[in-house]
């Protein structure tokens, strides 16, 4: 059976048991997607399901060995019907990371890690766990501690449902990524960052992107915290707003950075990736201050041709790779 096929019998498996969760207990469908997707993982059914679901859940998880399936397949299956839910339930804390997205911004840290052996990885906004196992997929052969923060429960749990299914250990954190983390320091963050306002103003005093004048960007407070848990000389790969340092607090981002990260590379992503102009956003490449760092001579600054048109994105990536073999096997 081809990968197509194996994720395609994944996400129907996913979506009728979830349906019927939801018809029996009148959940929304992404709370009983992660019911399911737990049920699978354990082998196991609750005790307080009827008669009738059991019978039904029963005969559809024996259409599946998700043992025997790709991590990929499995990622995708799931993410297919995380989609579903939220194309249900719209709010405006569930989006998920494109999956070329997720997909290149796993190939990037897969190039900056491409010799280190063990990887310590932080997503400080987890949500379904999309971005994050994507790029866990692409590091295999490698040792990997990975850590997850999300104050919403529902992506909690889906994020736990998916890493299990994929048989990734992943420490998860639920709470405000804003407040104290109780982690040791990683080598790497990585985020798609979610673009408002933090409402907390007495908390968001302690951070230097603070802005005096009213609420703090989310985003920037976000890369703050998350570069704080990052190691000396370490990495961030953000997904950031294309108007990132040209916003009206962009001065205070500017400082923050002139003081603990260095820019290493900003990708612009194709435009047709997203909704409108106005939600278009690029992967930010960040690297701690530490006495291990040396600047490159200069920055990736990247534009990315649309993914359908494959001869300019060739040309890109062959750049990119130039790139990575100068400027980044110079630091080494």
């Amino acid at each position: 059976m081809s990968t197509f096929e194996n994720m395609e019998k994944l996400f129907t498996v996913l979506d009728v048991t979830a349906s019927a969760i939801k018809e029996e207990d009148n959940t929304p469908y992404l709370t009983a997607l992660a019911e399911t997707g737990e049920n699978l993982f354990y082998e196991e059914l609750p005790q307080d399901y009827s008669t009738k679901l059991k019978v039904l859940l029963e005969e559809e998880y024996k259409k599946v060995n998700v043992s025997s399936y790709e991590n990929e397949e499995i990622r995708k299956a799931f993410q297919l019907s995380v989609l579903k839910g939220m194309k249900e339930a719209i709010q405006p804390n569930h989006a998920m990371t494109p999956d070329a997205v997720a997909l290149f911004v796993g190939y990037l840290i897969r190039k900056m890690k491409e010799t280190d052996k063990a990887i310590s990885l932080l997503d400080p906004v987890i949500g379904s766990g999309n971005l994050l196992t994507a790029v866990m997929n692409l590091l295999e052969g490698k040792e990997l501690a990975s850590f997850g923060v999300e104050i919403d429960e529902t992506l909690l749990r889906l994020s736990w449902s998916s890493a299990n299914l994929q048989k990734h250990g992943i420490e998860l954190f639920h709470q405000d990524v804003i407040k104290p983390l109780y982690i040791e320091p990683v080598d790497l963050a990585i985020a798609d960052l979610p673009v408002g306002y933090y409402p907390d103003d007495e908390t968001a005093k302690d951070f230097d992107v603070h802005n005096p004048k009213g609420h703090t960007f989310a985003h920037h407070l976000i890369m703050e915290q998350a570069m704080k848990y990052v190691k000396s000389s370490g990495f961030g790969v953000f997904i950031v707003p294309n108007k990132l340092f040209e916003s009206e607090q962009s001065e205070l981002l500017h400082n923050w950075l002139k003081q603990y990260a260095a820019v290493l590379g900003l990708i612009e992503l194709p435009s047709s990736l997203f909704k409108s102009e106005a939600h278009a956003k690029s992967i930010l490449l960040l690297q701690k201050i530490g006495e291990d760092m040396v600047k490159p001579k200069q920055a990736m600054l990247v534009k990315l041709p649309p993914f359908s048109n494959k001869e300019a994105l060739n040309n890109v990536m062959k750049q990119m790779d130039d790139w990575f073999k100068t400027e980044w096997k110079r630091e080494k």
